[in-house]
């Protein structure tokens, strides 16, 4: 039979996570209510990162740049998740491995040069 006692840690360490993660979530709106810094306006309203109105209808013309951006992101992001365990593991793979890493490296740097002149990272 199991004794279900071995398990007190882990339902307590799991309440503390709740309670933390919860506290982390719920006080600062707490907080920012008490102190009077929940007061919308048009201008805390408006759009701040994404480049165009939050509301608006929503069938409308997306712009393909934040598309390429977002493409391009993702492309030198794997980048660098390849190269972490490339490095840990050069000693092992030897020439070969860090031929073929370059190989890799100078194609996306090929591939950033292209996306460089054809204007895609420039934005207006």
């Amino acid at each position: 039979m199991v004794d279900l006692a071995q398990y007190l840690p882990i339902l307590i360490f799991l309440g503390i996570a709740i309670l933390l993660s919860s506290a982390f979530v719920f006080l600062p709106m707490l907080v920012g209510r008490l102190t009077g810094a929940h007061q919308p306006d048009p201008a805390k309203l408006s759009e701040y990162e994404c480049g165009f109105p939050a509301f608006e209808e929503p069938r409308s013309q997306f712009d393909v740049r934040f598309y390429l951006v977002a493409i391009l992101f993702i492309i030198f992001d794997l980048e660098a998740a390849f190269l972490f365990p490339w490095a840990v593991s050069l000693d092992q793979i030897g020439w070969a491995g860090w031929a073929t890493m370059m190989i890799f490296i100078a194609e996306l740097v090929l591939g950033l040069v292209y996306a460089w002149k054809k204007g895609a990272l420039d934005w207006e």
